[in-house]
């Protein structure tokens, strides 16, 4: 296998990885097709490799603190929310989820990284403008950003912490003596 693919591959591009990817990118000549192995071999590589290098969704987070006192209070923070939320795409939707007042979290799922971080900067502009005209304030508390499994298990645990800790307890009600 070396010698009929991998070593032409890297002679030719530098690394076969990289005629590998130009293999399932629409981007220039099929790589695959410079080598002199049967045509089923080629079939069955081409989807191997369309398999295993398939572009992996990426989520971008990005915490933000929203108040309003004024006389629109939640109304106002709605508002600008679904304004943000509103800047969402066909491929990337945006996500707003509450972890515990006034904390936010937003979110998309992208292949690509810098036009996920881009829209998710760009609802972050429309959600200060919206609330700022209404007379309350947002705060980032983590700018855009790729995240990791790691860090979503460690949003979730903090979220569990909080409702759990939001939650009543025997004793909390008043007396009714």
């Amino acid at each position: 296998l070396y010698e009929r693919i991998g070593w032409p591959l890297y002679k030719k591009y530098g690394h076969a990885f990289d005629a590998f990817k130009l293999a399932i990118s629409d981007e220039g000549g099929d790589p695959l097709e410079e080598i002199d192995i049967p045509k089923d071999l080629k079939d069955e590589l081409r989807a191997y490799i369309l398999r295993r290098l398939a572009p992996q969704p990426i989520k971008i987070r990005s915490d933000i603190e929203v108040s309003c006192f004024t006389y629109e209070g939640i109304d106002a923070i709605k508002e600008a929310l679904h304004a943000g939320m509103e800047c969402s795409t066909g491929s990337m939707q945006i996500k707003c989820r509450l972890i515990a007042p006034p904390i936010y979290v937003l979110s998309t799922m992208t292949l690509e990284k810098e036009a996920g971080i881009n829209l998710l900067q760009k609802t972050l502009d429309v959600i200060k403008e919206k609330i700022t005209s209404k007379g309350g304030k947002m705060d980032v508390k983590m700018a855009p950003k790729a995240v990791s499994l790691k860090e979503e298990n460690e949003l979730q645990a903090m979220m569990d912490r909080l409702a759990l800790e939001n939650e009543e307890v025997d004793g909390d009600a008043p007396d009714d003596e």
